[in-house]
């Protein structure tokens, strides 16, 4: 089995995107993108608007040699868009997919907005996504629907993903944040020796002590019972969030580490550091609207690392 994460916060972008290479079939998660429209009261910095293009071309490149396409929710860093902003991926910047199995959360347990979105991917790919949950096929299962961050969210549920290689199993635990026990359970019966989850937000303030509390938990029982536990995305949101990651993987006897250092690469919290890259490269009056309207330029921006 080769794991390939495209596009996470350690990666400098919003999302939990990842193609898992398993025999003969090439299995893209979530292909989407957002870089956090505003931040801090800013828009996104250019270096991390480079970093997103970049991205956004390996999920490209993935979808276009994708034998499966798993979606586990509607969000827009999760799945392609058809009003997508300058910094998402757009439904017309994907192959058309044709001969592509997919695999998705079904349209229940869905906000307006995500049944609009999957009413506009079902347009395009000209077929309705199927409802996928607690589905197998092959090397693949899926779970029963399980909550996005915890039961006050009121941000409907998502669907996980397993894939299975011999004694290799790789579990795809998109925006769970840690805060459900059920989901975790779900993860733990699977047993698991990789998994890529997101973990708890603990940028936000509104993320109450309990929440937090019950996060730390969940984490420290996934640690025991998975060989390599990737956490990221929400969790990296901040400078905070990895000194949490850092600090679970000191009481670990399994590896904990960030998606980044699960590639091989330092990390790149670029969203926690918004404030930072501008102060250290300021950003010209109008270079958001230029780029919006295909004017900006993107080379100067490309290596510079804040």
């Amino acid at each position: 089995m080769r794991i390939n994460i495209l596009g996470t916060e350690s990666l400098g972008v919003r999302g939990l995107s990842c193609a898992v290479e398993v025999g003969d079939r090439k299995i893209v998660i979530d292909p989407g993108i957002a870089l956090g429209y505003l931040r801090h009261g800013r828009l996104p910095h250019p270096h991390q608007v480079a970093v997103g293009a970049e991205v956004r071309k390996k999920i490209v490149a993935a979808l276009g040699e994708a034998t499966d396409v798993v979606i586990s929710h509607y969000h827009g860093d999760h799945v392609p868009l058809k009003d997508a902003n300058p910094y998402q991926l757009s439904l017309q910047q994907i192959p058309p997919l044709k001969g592509v199995r997919l695999w998705c959360k079904g349209s229940h347990d869905l906000s307006k907005l995500s049944v609009r979105r999957w009413i506009d991917l079902s347009e395009f790919l000209g077929r309705l996504l199927p409802d996928s949950e607690e589905q197998t096929d092959g090397v693949l299962s899926f779970s029963p629907p399980v909550l996005h961050g915890s039961r006050r969210s009121n941000l409907g549920t998502v669907m996980m993903t397993r894939i299975q290689e011999d004694d290799e199993v790789f579990v795809h635990a998109s925006d769970i944040q840690l805060l459900d026990r059920m989901a975790v359970s779900i993860i733990t019966a699977w047993e698991p020796t990789v998994v890529l989850a997101s973990g708890p937000p603990v940028y936000l303030p509104h993320l109450r002590k309990d929440e937090r509390k019950d996060a730390w938990q969940n984490a420290k029982d996934l640690t025991r019972e998975v060989e390599t536990l990737i956490l990221d995305h929400h969790l990296l949101r901040s400078e905070a969030g990895y000194r949490w990651l850092k600090r679970l993987d000191e009481i670990s006897d399994n590896e904990v580490l960030s998606a980044a250092e699960f590639m091989g690469a330092k990390p790149r919290l670029l969203e926690a550091r918004r404030k930072k890259l501008y102060a250290k490269m300021p950003v010209p009056p109008g270079w958001h609207e230029a780029y919006a309207n295909g004017e900006g330029g993107l080379e100067e921006y490309v290596k510079f690392e804040g």
